[in-house]
């Protein structure tokens, strides 16, 4: 059957992807309910449904409701994706450590590792490292789930979409040229596709997380570097050349530190984690943590009050302007960095409503991840759903 761009069988894997998102972002939604979501006819999603019921993909769930007496007929039945049906790894190449999951269909983790590496200079280690690890989880905690699907990578850095390789050079010299999705494509002989961590940050949340049902929010990623992932309209906004939302290079500071992108006084350099673990480290010593700020702040610590609580309103400074032009609904706070709480966000919070215009900056919303540390290895996994599932689930 041809399956070229516009053809009916290449539609119909749109349309198939399409009902599976829908019933992702839902949990459980009927046909009714999917028809209604996408704008597919019933007779279209009824179709659909069936032939990903027989896959196992999707599965049927008891009605929740007993049969109306004054509408009559049976009451719709939930459909949800089938834990059962299939799995998905999901990766993330932060600058110092590497997790890979192994998910099911709905999310559901089967398997995790997790291993320091300075992976910004040591690229080959790092894939290695990978490979083994995701072969490795598929073997011990992947049995009888049935096929899986793919992996997505998240690195710290923007991506060229076609060559899967970081598109500044500057900010990880050592991965110039290494087109990561075929190194890995090659050792686990999956589909492998990559993307810029916080943007696969930001669909994790939108899709699992803190934003589920927010068509416009910003999500921001605090931890060794700093980006911010863009939902707008229901959609992930990536800009013309795919650098939308580095906002860890806006500067903030008039001669301050030389960020590693070549600037000066980049947001990076105020509210990193290495930046914030520095603020101590003359105190505490060169091996402070922002775990360590953590139980400052849990001790009610002055200067680690202070130092948080500024590095709030540097990101607030930060997000206003782009808060101004884009109006999203919701920020949401994540990362290593984000586990420091409430103050962080308070700090966030003061410096949006004293830069923004009050029609603006009292309708958007401040909020904590809910993802913790696995936000972008989940966004991951939620690329390699959406960018597998038409392929390998196709008619």
């Amino acid at each position: 059957m041809d399956d070229s761009p516009g053809s009916l069988a290449s539609l119909r894997s749109r349309n198939r992807l399409l009902v599976l998102e829908t019933v992702r972002r839902h949990g459980r939604i009927s046909r009714v309910g999917i028809a209604r979501a996408t704008g597919l006819s019933r007779t279209t999603v009824s179709s659909l449904v069936a032939d990903l019921l027989a896959e196992g993909v999707l599965s049927e769930a008891a009605a929740s409701a007993p049969p109306s007496a004054s509408r009559g007929g049976r009451p719709a039945t939930p459909l949800s994706l089938n834990p059962e049906g299939g799995g998905v790894l999901g990766v993330h190449l932060r600058h110092t450590d590497i997790r890979v999951l192994l998910a099911d269909l709905s999310g559901g983790v089967l398997g995790e590792r997790h291993r320091g590496l300075d992976v910004d200079h040591q690229p080959g280690r790092a894939l290695d490292f990978v490979a083994e690890t995701a072969l490795d989880l598929v073997a011990t905690e992947g049995r009888g789930m049935g096929r899986v699907f793919g992996m997505g990578v998240a690195v710290s850095a923007p991506v060229r979409s076609r060559s899967h390789t970081p598109s500044t050079p500057s900010m990880l010299a050592a991965w110039t040229d290494v087109d990561i999705a075929a190194r890995l494509r090659e050792r686990v002989g999956l589909p492998v596709h990559v993307g810029n961590d916080a943007n696969l940050g930001a669909l994790a949340e939108w899709t699992f997380g803190a934003a589920r049902g927010v068509h416009d929010m910003i999500y921001v990623m605090l931890s060794d570097g700093v980006g911010a992932g863009l939902i707008l309209d229901g959609r992930l906004y990536e800009g013309a050349t795919g650098t939308a939302g580095e906002l860890g290079h806006v500067p903030v500071v008039d001669g301050g530190y030389v960020c590693r992108c070549g600037n000066r006084g980049c947001l990076e350099t105020v509210v990193g984690a290495r930046a914030l673990s520095s603020a101590f480290s003359h105190i505490r010593g060169p091996d402070t943590t922002i775990a360590d700020l953590v139980a400052l702040l849990a001790a009610d610590d002055p200067g680690a009050r202070r130092v948080v609580s500024d590095a709030g309103r540097m990101i607030g400074q930060a997000l206003a302007g782009v808060c101004a032009v884009l109006e999203p609904r919701l920020v949401v706070i994540g990362g290593e960095v984000a586990a420091v709480g409430r103050l962080l966000l308070d700090g966030v919070r003061d410096e949006l409503t004293h830069r923004l215009p009050p029609a603006i900056g009292h309708a958007v919303a401040v909020t904590a991840g809910s993802l913790g540390d696995r936000a972008e290895a989940f966004g991951a996994i939620v690329l390699a759903t959406h960018q597998t599932s038409a392929h390998l689930l196709k008619p």
